[in-house]
């Protein structure tokens, strides 16, 4: 079920104790990377990995906005040269460029730009930074602007790789007379870049400083909330602990601040008959037994007796109160089932051993009557003597031809009235008809264990609430279809306004001291609970009333079940035909 995980580990002291460490080498000999190392450097790459792809989209954008301003100024200057009225007068001079080359030079000194060259219809220039080219047709294609649209983009030039833009210049009547282009090189496009880019590189840079930093004070409280534990300590630890809770014959249910289960193991859903292992992550309130929620919630150290279901449980708790404060809580169940059991098969141990030691002397001087009577030749004497006791000792329960088919009520009943003789009570069981021979196997198995319980129980609230000189009656009726049961003494009784609330769990009215076990049993009322609970599992029916003894009476009726030709039920042992 679970996997033997035990690396080569040595000791560490992290101040909790001490704990497994890593072996400090891999299988290949190379000395294995500390989980410090691995999540600084870790933090580190992805601190330098969102900076630089910071840088990049900043820078983008920055020589986008770079670009943007320096077309806007473009765009600008040449629409304002387009619809100065000197340039489109100068047009029908004769020669333009007298006119149109010192106002475009003025104008491009002012902007800051490299070039505004005005050109006529066809392309030819009436202005350029360089005086020579003014009468040369442009080198790039002025056909959108000539067609009446701006032109804006990158394009190679007189004047080398340029950022431009084109618009054409309208006359009064609105028909394209020539063109504007205003351009400025990108080389000192990517001056201008380069000469902010500084500033962002150095914002970067202390950014990663800053986070690698950031990283390193991050690693040092993850390591002290892990208590300075390498990989390999982590998973010896889990897995020692997932191997410890799944191996525990206790039950181990944990919860967190809001009351919300956090852990359950193998243990805890056996006892609790939880079917679901998916229980993380529900209220414990809405999966526990309210007995189990409120020893959860008080806490118990000293160990309480709950039911589960047809499981009497001791259950310890640590609370979920501290300091005032809610905090998480782990509820620890353990099967006290079997301790009763066993418990009760001591007793009735003791009570056989007792009755057979009497029995043993009893039958040694009954020996030493008959040897005497055949030494004195008395022989007629002794046969009579024989058969006056030849009905059996002190062990025999009173009505047992009735239950001789219930090989496990008639053990019970045998040490239950050797008991009861014993606090000088007596305990007599009416007769009744056999069980149905038809009755199944599995039918017969399930009704035994249940009227061992059932009758167990019972009596045993009998003989506790009753006294030496009291008497206590226990019938069995068995019909068609199922069997009654009736438990009575002549003891205090059940008030009126009790007879219901005694089937609750907790509700009794005698106090059972510390029994030197270690548990603090603080409540008691489980036996009543158990009956009913085991009778309404089975489809039957338990009441309590008044006796005619003038005591208690409780009354059980439990369904014979499917019935099936089947093989006899065995006999118990000593019982007669």
């Amino acid at each position: 079920m679970f996997r033997n995980y035990w690396p080569q580990i040595e000791p560490v002291d992290t101040g909790l104790g001490w704990l497994p460490a890593a072996e400090g080498r891999d299988n290949g000999g190379v000395r294995a990377m500390s989980l410090r190392f691995q999540l600084l450097l870790l933090q580190a790459l992805i601190v330098c990995a969102v900076v630089l792809a910071t840088g990049i989209v900043a820078a983008s954008l920055s020589e986008r906005q770079v670009r943007d301003a320096f077309l806007d100024r473009m765009i600008g200057v040449a629409q304002s040269v387009a619809t100065l009225p000197a340039i489109r007068d100068a047009f029908d001079d004769d020669d333009p460029s007298a006119v149109i080359q010192p106002v475009a030079e003025v104008i491009r000194e002012a902007s800051d730009v490299t070039y505004v060259v005005v050109t006529d219809a066809v392309g030819i220039r009436y202005s350029h930074p360089d005086a020579a080219r003014i009468g040369e047709r442009v080198s790039t294609d002025p056909s959108v602007p000539l067609s009446g649209e701006m032109f804006v983009g990158t394009q190679t030039g007189t004047l080398g790789e340029s950022w431009r833009a084109k618009v054409p210049v309208r006359s009064a009547q609105g028909d394209v007379i020539g063109t504007v282009s205003v351009g400025i090189l990108e080389s000192a496009v990517r001056d201008d870049f380069l000469g902010g880019l500084g500033g962002l590189v150095a914002a970067l840079i202390a950014s990663a400083v800053v986070g690698i930093f950031g990283a390193a004070w991050v690693t040092a409280i993850i390591r002290r909330r892990i208590y300075r534990l390498e990989p390999k300590e982590i998973a010896s630890l889990v897995g020692s602990r997932e191997t410890m809770l799944h191996g525990m014959s206790e039950g181990v249910i944990s919860v967190d601040e809001s009351g919300t289960i956090a852990l359950v193991n193998d243990a805890a859903l056996e006892l609790l008959d939880l079917e679901d292992d998916r229980l993380t992550g529900r209220p414990a309130a809405d999966v526990l037994d309210p007995s189990l929620v409120r020893v959860l919630e008080r806490g118990e150290a000293g160990g309480q007796l709950v039911l589960a279901g047809e499981r009497v449980l001791v259950a310890r708790s640590t609370g979920t109160e501290l300091e005032g404060r809610t905090v998480g809580a782990t509820l620890l169940v353990r099967d006290h089932t079997e301790l009763h059991q066993l418990l009760r098969e001591m007793d009735g141990a003791q009570s056989l051993t007792n009755g057979l030691r009497a029995q043993a002397h009893e039958f040694a001087n009954k020996l030493h009557v008959i040897s005497g009577l055949l030494e004195l030749g008395l022989v007629d004497d002794a046969r009579e003597f024989v058969e006056r006791t030849s009905a059996g000792g002190a062990l025999r329960v009173p009505g047992e031809d009735t239950i001789r088919e219930l090989p496990e009520l008639g053990a019970l009943l045998l040490v239950k009235t050797s008991h009861g003789r014993e606090l000088g009570m007596s305990i007599a069981i009416t007769p009744s008809p056999p069980l149905p021979a038809s009755l199944r196997a599995d039918a017969a198995a399930t009704l035994r264990g249940d009227l061992v319980t059932v009758v167990g129980n019972l009596v045993d609230n009998a003989l506790e609430a009753c006294s030496a000189g009291n008497r206590i009656d226990l019938g069995f009726v068995i019909d068609d279809d199922r069997v009654r049961v009736t438990v009575a003494d002549d003891g205090n009784g059940i008030p009126p306004d009790q007879l219901e609330r005694v089937f609750q769990a907790g509700v009794s009215s005698k106090v059972l001291a510390d029994d030197g076990s270690g548990v603090n049993y603080r409540r008691r009322g489980i036996g009543l609970t158990l009956v009913r609970r085991t009778v309404l599992r089975a489809g039957g029916t338990v009441t309590a009333g008044r006796s005619v003894l003038g005591g208690a009476l409780f009354t059980v009726e439990l369904p014979l079940g499917d019935l099936a030709a089947v093989q006899p039920l065995p006999v118990f042992p000593g019982a007669r035909a």
